[in-house]
């Protein structure tokens, strides 16, 4: 047994030093990157005018935080991509119950979320500001759009696939299907619910930004065009590291969650 614990002991400390050098790393490999970045500007190497440096982007940070626009730029995209994910995870929940209590409906509309779940979203967006204006209500229409068919279908598919045992054992006992979904395919459904927001948050975000590229005057993704169209390259990239941090954040908070509920 006291081997055994040694064994143990001596297990977990291989696992610190391992995830303590894996922090080293990643650290030294993004300090390398932006240090490699800053002296090819630096240097002449590349132009940071149109690639810009890292420095280049901490200023204009530095300029936008000063007069607090970038803070409504951040909040305002943060806010549509939550609005956004919320509704796609409510869509696809209910959607996949709703294709699950109708086998008929099921395979009539399969063909067609198919079908809208491949259409690339861009191609909506015109049309959207057409029906709908060019105003919040479209950009968070977008943002759904990316999302919803590929939920639906992904947690239709893994409703489908629950245990039949406990199904039938439901049945036996006089259940309805009422009481199969809240009782069994719900709960079990709960670790796939959780991996498609996952991924529903970081395809919120995408099309949130596709939205704002056609129709909004605020946002990271109007930051990244009009950036873009005045040559403004530190506001764009600034932007672009902006939303990196925003999906990591949205991501690890849904992890959290993930952990909490196990």
């Amino acid at each position: 047994m006291k081997q055994q614990t040694i064994a143990q002991q001596e297990y977990v400390r291989k696992q610190k030093r391992r995830q303590k050098t894996v922090a080293a790393l990643r650290i030294f490999l993004f300090a390398a990157l932006l240090a490699a970045w800053e002296g090819s500007a630096r240097l002449g190497l590349i132009d940071d005018f149109i690639f810009s440096s890292p420095s280049r982007v901490a200023a204009c940070l530095v300029s936008m935080t000063g007069d607090g626009s970038i803070f409504l730029h951040t909040g305002v995209t943060l806010a549509e991509t939550l609005a956004s994910f919320f509704l796609v995870t409510a869509a696809g929940i209910l959607g996949a119950v709703l294709l699950w209590a109708s086998p008929d409906l099921s395979e009539i509309l399969e063909p067609y979320l198919v079908m809208l779940n491949s259409l690339p979203k861009s191609a909506l967006a015109p049309i959207l500001i057409v029906w709908l204006g060019n105003n919040v209500k479209t950009i968070i229409v977008a943002a759904v759009s990316v999302a919803v068919f590929g939920s639906i279908l992904t947690l239709r598919n893994g409703f489908a696939c629950a245990d039949p045992d406990q199904i039938r054992l439901i049945a036996s006992l006089g259940g309805t299907r009422r009481h199969v979904l809240t009782k069994v395919l719900l709960p079990g459904s709960v670790p796939l619910i959780i991996s498609n927001m996952k991924v529903n948050i970081g395809l919120c975000l995408v099309g949130v930004i596709i939205g704002e590229f056609l129709a909004a005057d605020k946002g990271l993704g109007y930051l990244i065009i009009y950036g873009s169209q005045v040559f403004k390259m530190d506001m764009v990239v600034m932007s672009i590291v902006i939303l990196c941090l925003v999906c990591a954040v949205l991501y690890q908070g849904i992890a959290l969650l993930e952990r909490r509920i196990r």
